[in-house]
Order: C-alpha cells, then structure tokens, then sequence
C-alpha cells in the first residue's frame, strides 16, 4: 500500500496541534523561542508530481526509498495529504494534485509548514504532458527555461470569430490575436534557471528512455515535413511548458498557443509541451523565495511526452482527444522516473562539487514584475516595476471600459441608448 508503514518507518505528524504542543513543551525544557528544530527536514532534492501515476514511479525503485519517511503536512491535498522522504532526509516527494488551484495550494502549504528547511533545495518539478509535434515526440523528455499561461486570455468561440482572426484567443485588454496583452496579472510568465535547465538535461540525456512500439507506431503517422520531430524517435529537449486548466487538442490551438507563447517572451519562447500546474507551482515557489523560504534559481521544470497536442494529418482532433491519448503514456510515465532519477543523482552526486552554493543564473529568473530583483528579458513588464504595471493596468482597463461602453451605446436600440 502506498501510504502504509512498517516498523522501520518513520511517520512525522505537522498538523497546527503538533506544533502548540511543540512549541510549550521545548519552553517547559527551557530551549529558547527560536531555537533550531532537530526534527526538520532539510532536502537536497524534492521531487513535485503532480497526479498518482507520477507519484507511484518514484516508489519502490532501486536507488532510493522514499517511502522511508511519510510526513503529513497541513494544507495538502486529502487525496496527497503526505510528502515521503528518504530515511536522510535528502530526497523527498509530494503529489500536489492535478490543475492550478492544487497547485498552488499544496506547494503554498509544503512552503509554509515547519516541517522543512527548503533554503537550499532544488526543486524537481516532474510530470507528463502534451507534445507539439514541431518540437518534440511521444516518450520525449523536455526542460522548459519557460512556463507561459497561455489561457490567461480572453476567450471567443471560434464560430464567432471575425473573418480576419486566426483564434478566438487574445491577450487580456486586447483587440485582436497577436496583440500584447494590456492587463498584466504576473503570472503569465514565469522563467527558470537556463544554467541549471541544461545541466538537468546533460543528466537526463544519460539514461536510456522507455519506448514502445505502439508509441513508434504512432508517431510516424505525423508525416508532415512539419512534424519531422513528431515523427522521430525521442529524446531529450529544452523547449517551454504552456499551462492551461483546459485539456485542449488541435493544430489551431496549438498554434495559437505556441504563437502566444512567443508573443509573451518576446519571440525567445519555444511551445513544446502542455500541462496544467506549472505557473502556479512556480508562481507559489517566487511568493517562497520573497520570503527567503526558498532559492528560486534552484528549479527545473522537466515533463515527459504522453500525448500530441494536435492529430496527424487526415485525423481529428477528436480522435486525437478521446482514442489516442494512451499510446505515449506508459513510456512517459517511465520516463519521468528513467530521466528523472538521473537529474536526483546527479545534483546529490554533485552536491559538494557544485549544487551546494548553487548553480549561477546567468538569465533573468522570476515574473514580469522582477519581484526578485534584475530585469526581465521577456513583456513590456521588463520596463516597468510592479507598482508602474499595476497602474497602467488601471490606466488602460478604464480606457477599456470606456470605450467598450461607448461601442455599446452605439449599438444598443434607440430606446435603450441613453
């Protein structure tokens, strides 16, 4: 069973009481207020799946158990209430659960508990996703210097779309597809550590990745010159994650997607792979390090290839939806563990050689905002401070309203416009 334990491990309880009874009983054994905890746990590595199946390739593998310690941390999931440790304390792993808001509340939770020391730990976020065919194929692994919430836009049914529009997608405060966005909410946006990104990947491209033949099968149906790398065996990539609540599936969106993601980085951006946590999950982790709860540069944001965001050609993007959707996810799953463990014993391997003092970025790393300091490479937030983006927000939403209302009145009937 995944949560059970056996004498030999270790099941630490941080709930609110925990912690009341903690903090009278070290006063009444005269350890003073502030005094270090011996019980926390310090990771070198934590590993952030995001569903079950991510989760249960972690258990039971031969390098190390993370089953050895189970802590049961406030805040998270009652489906993943538990984040599982190694006996050292070295590694750990929590399941957040899957989409935005699970996200965010779990890694707010895992941030805030006493139950960690997170200062120096490198964050492994580690789970499947869609693929672009243009970028990368099923089985893939991919790096991402970018996460882009590419459905942070406003939102028209395709079948009521002027003539000249290529989506019903277009950034808030916008008139028309391709058009920068004029109310900027922060987290649209958010960059990693290239450095570190690359050095996860040159572990990663060591291990040898699971594939099977239906997923070969299937990926040389992308015939098109287009989708050469949808239609090539997989490997290891460093190209960008757009996330989305919405599981969506077709070349139009994924186009529009791709070409948003491009829009919102300033054409450095490349679309590859589609998931539905990482803004979030790294959004949760830049309010962390504001805080000096934890080291923004030490993230790496790594998805393995399931599915294809778009058919291949002379198919459906319902078939693609509803029919093909298995062919890459057991090896993906897989390799989620086959590449993922290389990255783990990579940085514990290295850690006195090079992961104790960090890895340097030598990218901008954070929001649109430069809430952590430098200046942004991507938006028009890289000219302007939180402050200024929050008043010209203002600034433009009322010129927005204002107009919208003017349209309005012209198109209401005579009766009602006035």
């Amino acid at each position: 069973m995944r949560f059970s334990t056996t004498a030999s491990q270790v099941l630490a309880f941080c709930s609110a009481l925990s912690q009341f009874t903690e903090a009278i009983s070290t006063r009444a054994r005269g350890v003073p207020r502030g005094a270090a905890r011996t019980d926390v746990v310090k990771p070198k590595v934590f590993i952030i799946s995001m569903f079950e199946p991510e989760g249960d390739v972690w258990y039971g593998i031969p390098e190390f158990n993370l089953l050895a310690k189970n802590i049961t941390v406030p805040g998270f999931s009652t489906l993943y209430p538990d984040a599982h440790c190694t006996a050292t304390g070295e590694i750990c792993q929590l399941v957040t659960g899957e989409a935005e808001i699970n996200a965010a509340a779990t890694i707010t939770s895992l941030i805030q508990s006493n139950c960690f020391d997170l200062t120096s730990t490198y964050f492994l976020i580690a789970g499947i996703a869609g693929v672009n065919p243009e970028v990368a194929t099923l089985s893939s692994v991919t790096f991402a210097r970018y996460a882009v919430q590419v459905a942070l836009e406003y939102q028209f049914d395709a079948r009521e779309i002027p003539s000249n529009w290529s989506t019903g997608y277009l950034g808030q405060g916008a008139y028309a597809p391709g058009q920068y966005p004029t109310f900027i909410y922060g987290t649209e946006v958010l960059e990693v550590n290239a450095a570190l990104r690359s050095l996860a990947a040159g572990f990663a491209k060591t291990a040898l990745l699971n594939d099977t033949s239906d997923a070969a099968a299937y990926r040389a149906l992308y015939t098109s010159p287009a989708y050469t790398a949808g239609s090539s065996p997989p490997s290891v990539v460093e190209c960008d994650v757009a996330t989305s609540d919405v599981y969506f599936s077709g070349a139009l969106l994924g186009e529009a997607f791709g070409n948003f993601t491009k829009l919102m980085t300033n054409g450095s951006g490349v679309y590859c792979t589609t998931g539905q946590e990482d803004n979030a999950t790294l959004e949760a982790l830049l309010r962390g390090a504001v805080s000096g709860l934890v080291d923004f540069s030490r993230i790496i944001v790594m998805r393995t290839a399931s599915d294809f965001d778009r058919p291949y050609p002379g198919s459906s993007p319902q078939y693609n939806l509803f029919y093909a959707a298995d062919y890459g996810y057991e090896p993906a799953l897989q390799n989620v563990y086959l590449a993922g463990v290389k990255v783990v014993e990579g940085i514990i391997n290295g850690w006195e050689r090079t992961f104790k003092k960090g890895v340097n970025a030598t990218n901008y790393i954070g929001d649109i905002f430069g809430t952590l300091g430098g200046t942004p490479d991507f938006g028009q937030g890289a000219l302007l401070s939180e402050q200024e983006a929050l008043d010209k927000r203002n600034l433009e939403k009322k010129k927005h309203m204002g107009r919208m209302r003017r349209i309005g009145r012209r198109l209401l009937p005579a009766s009602l416009s006035r």
